[in-house]
């Protein structure tokens, strides 16, 4: 009789369709030689490696340098918005412009009779124009601040800024610090957003950055660099200076516009150039933008910067300093050179002669930013300096002092 097949009959799912120990399956892994196991397992782990590095190179802009073009370009259409040209008018002091009798006769030997300024333009009309650059730094108020540099804005009869749209407007100087080179304006609120700022605090050697801004009244000009050093201080540009070194292009023009890294963040806010024929020769500064925050917020808030100070005068520990006091090698500090007299550093005893190694907590090592750091410090709160005197180690309290501004 003919078997009968139930097609209906579901399949029994509780035995395995191939066992592992089934003589009959020939090509079980389980059942090749170690060596060749090896093989394989390393030929998977290179293919797999080949396309993650092909997948990486397609989207990372930094292995490939068409996507890194557009990278710059896709930060520069979010930043541009919010980047403004800053024109400043200052009265030209007329006294500056007369010529010495002898100048005036010698020039008219070669040139005839000079010519003079017309006589109804009274000398207030007379006007220098200097251009550079800002970016918004917030709104609130119903108004929107825009930060640039003091050299560009401070004692300008008038200052006007244009952003990107070609909008023009009226700028009011609400707060300058000479001391730092940071100056804030405001304007009526704007379409233009406020740029996001980065963490200066993290920013490393060797990072993409960007400077936009308008060098020699060249409108949002983009030049791309990185960064070249942090932290230069003692270059006798500012008072209170912590600069960014970038070998981005910043020329005459460039001044108070920003410094932005690939997230699009402002990490400074550009400021001077090294050079010696007044163009670029490949070393700009820029302020790191958390020294320019703490500057800006207290010129809106107050109109003035107020800053710590102790009353001595220091200077950079050289090698024949070091050997004269029998320093150890590699020891760091400052040394206390004088002593104002009733200054917090006379009641808190330091003495000329002291070598500065600590303050608040951490290690000092040049005056810069020893200076930057009492500076940033609130006048009366106390901080303890660690002094190194006659060899001994000893912790002071200091009472910060309250330094007066600078007109």
């Amino acid at each position: 009789m003919p078997a009968i097949i139930d097609r209906k009959r579901k399949p029994n799912w509780t035995q395995p369709v191939m066992a592992a120990d089934n003589p009959r399956q020939r090509n079980s892994v389980a059942n090749l030689p170690p060596k060749m196991i090896k093989i394989l397992s390393v030929g998977f782990i290179t293919v797999l490696l080949s396309g993650c590095m092909t997948l990486q190179g397609k989207y990372d802009p930094l292995l490939n340098p068409r996507e890194s073009g557009k990278a710059f370009a896709a930060v520069t259409r979010q930043v541009s918005p919010s980047v403004v040209s800053v024109q400043s008018e200052y009265p030209i002091d007329t006294t500056t412009l007369q010529l010495s009798p002898a100048d005036e006769e010698f020039l008219k030997r070669y040139l005839g009779e000079l010519p003079k300024p017309p006589a109804d333009l009274p000398p207030e009309d007379l006007l220098d124009v200097a251009q550079g650059s800002g970016f918004v730094f917030k709104k609130a108020g119903g108004y929107t601040y825009i930060l640039t540099t003091s050299h560009l804005v401070k004692d300008a009869r008038q200052v006007r800024v244009m952003l990107l749209n070609g909008q023009e407007l009226e700028a009011k100087v609400k707060g300058v610090d000479a001391q730092s080179d940071i100056a804030v304006l405001e304007i009526p609120v704007v379409d233009a957003p406020p740029l996001p700022l980065g963490n200066t605090s993290k920013l490393e050697v060797g990072e993409w950055v960007m400077a936009i801004g308008n060098p020699f009244g060249l409108q949002h000009t983009l030049t791309v660099g990185v960064v070249s050093a942090i932290g230069r201080t003692e270059l006798g540009i500012n008072d209170y200076e912590d600069f960014i070194q970038t070998d981005a292009a910043i020329n005459p023009g460039n001044s108070g516009g920003p410094l932005v890294n690939l997230d699009g963040q402002v990490v400074g806010m550009n400021t001077a150039i090294f050079s010696s024929s007044g163009g670029y020769m490949g070393i700009g500064f820029a302020i790191p933008i958390n020294f320019v925050t703490t500057v800006a917020n207290q010129l809106i808030q107050q109109g003035s910067v107020v800053r710590g100070q102790i009353g001595a005068v220091l200077q950079p520990l050289t090698r024949e300093v070091a050997q004269k006091m029998q320093l150890e090698r590699g020891q760091n500090g400052i040394l206390v050179t004088e002593i104002q007299p009733n200054s917090p550093a006379a009641k808190a005893g330091l003495q000329v002669d002291d070598l500065i190694i600590g303050y608040a907590g951490r290690p000092v090592f040049d005056v810069g930013e020893f200076r930057n750091r009492v500076a940033a410090s609130a006048p009366g709160s106390r901080q303890q300096l660690e002094v190194l005197r006659l060899g001994q180690r000893e912790t002071l309290q200091v009472d910060i002092g309250r330094l007066s501004p600078v007109p």
